[in-house]
């Protein structure tokens, strides 16, 4: 199912619209363009409640684990 949507441009970018109309689908430009922007905004969304959960999640690594984890990655070398 569709739904029209109209919007305005300025008289001269229409009389460019039109100049190349033959070789352009302005319609079929648009709403890629659109589909493709709410779908970067979806991700967008998603990314921060992605983040927010994260947040909520309380892990602490135990005292000195990042020190240890650093030497033995050097000694295994």
């Amino acid at each position: 199912m569709s739904a029209v949507v109209s919007f305005k441009v300025r008289k001269e970018i229409k009389e460019k619209m039109d100049k190349y109309r033959n070789r352009v689908n302005w319609a079929e430009e648009l709403r890629k363009f659109v589909e493709e922007r709410i779908k970067r905004l979806e991700a967008e969304e998603n990314m921060r409640k992605i983040i927010e959960k994260l947040k909520e999640i309380n892990v602490e690594a135990p005292s000195g684990f990042a020190a240890r984890s650093v030497r033995e990655d050097r000694d295994s070398c």
